[in-house]
């Protein structure tokens, strides 16, 4: 008996290769993708201004690698004596304002250069709802009318929060798209919705906030034909549909629920030879974490000689490949 509902996964053509670059944006999900490719040793950059939630902060960061804009104190605001950006994460943040600039600056100028020859935009939407900043914002260097990407712990009244419409979203998505197309003719995109729940918003607010996503997206798909949805959403809300595949939580999709997915994304999006390619890094990244219990014995002297070899091997074969860590650390016999 078949306890798992059945979902039509169609093939990603053409499918993602090795040799392909791929950009990643969007909330924390995009990142169990990112890391996923990253760990397998494709070319991936994620999350240059760090987690996103909103179509429009993700749109807003991804014009922003197009134009190679440069930020300056002036974009930044002080709270709690740390410097932020409204557009960033709280990882770019620091307690030294030309340190958080210095830093943001170098992630722009990454992420310019990257887009510009990427093969492929994962693009992870989570929340329909956006951030605006009120009157009571009086340290914030953004306009009022600005949305912000995150709010860093700021008191409540500085925002005021409205749920995009899916015109709204499907206008600002098609906007960046041409954009992003006229920046780089041979860019390639994938959108998903994430499975995690935006519980803090209310249950019916969340599975509303989810549907004009997945409304937009669709809509998007229709005017690209460069433009294609994974179904990530639908394969943990609707496929596993079972508290035993989320996290104490009860809204982030546990490990086999996340491991699952990545599956799907594999066997759908990621072309044959590449997978096969996948299962062999794998075996070289395993072995690589290893930890001795007794490091100069001869067995692990000879574990680390033949995998030295195996790795050294795999990289003459694949120049795409990136296995400096691995092969550094399986030559310290």
């Amino acid at each position: 008996m078949d306890l798992l509902l059945k979902i039509d996964l169609n093939k990603l053509e053409p499918p993602i290769s090795y040799g392909n670059k791929i950009m990643l944006i969007g909330s924390c999900f995009t990142e169990h993708i990112g890391n996923a490719l990253a760990e397998s040793k494709f070319s991936v950059l994620q999350n240059p201004n760090g987690i996103l939630f909103g179509p429009d902060s993700v749109c807003k960061s991804l014009l922003s690698y197009i134009e190679n804009k440069k930020y300056t104190q002036e974009d930044l605001f002080q709270l709690n004596e740390v410097w932020n950006s409204w557009q960033h994460h709280s990882r770019y943040s620091n307690i030294n304002a030309d340190d958080a600039i210095r830093i943001i600056n170098e992630s722009q100028q990454q992420a310019h250069d990257f887009l510009k020859k990427a093969d492929w935009l994962i693009i992870t939407l989570g929340s329909s709802f956006s951030y605006r900043l009120t009157q009571q914002a009086n340290l914030a260097s953004e306009s009022i009318s600005n949305g912000v990407a995150n709010c860093h712990r700021a008191p409540a009244n500085w925002f005021e929060k409205d749920m995009l419409t899916i015109d709204e979203t499907s206008s600002m998505l098609e906007d960046c798209l041409k954009r992003l197309k006229a920046f780089n003719p041979n860019l390639k995109f994938i959108f998903t919705v994430s499975p995690v729940r935006h519980i803090r918003d209310g249950v019916v607010e969340n599975n509303r906030s989810k549907a004009r996503l997945i409304e937009a997206v669709h809509y998007i798909t229709t005017k690209f034909e460069s433009a294609h949805y994974f179904p990530a959403y639908e394969l943990v809300i609707d496929v596993l549909r079972d508290y035993r595949f989320y996290d104490i939580d009860l809204v982030h999709p546990n490990y086999p629920a996340t491991e699952f997915v990545l599956e799907k994304f594999a066997e759908n999006c990621i072309d044959d030879k590449s997978r096969e390619l996948m299962q062999e890094v794998k075996k070289i990244v395993i072995a690589r974490k290893h930890k001795a219990f007794q490091p100069a014995t001869k067995a692990h002297q000879q574990f680390l000689i033949n995998h030295f070899e195996k790795a050294k091997e795999l990289q003459l074969k694949y120049p795409f490949l990136n296995l400096g860590d691995e092969i550094s650390y399986f030559s310290q016999t």
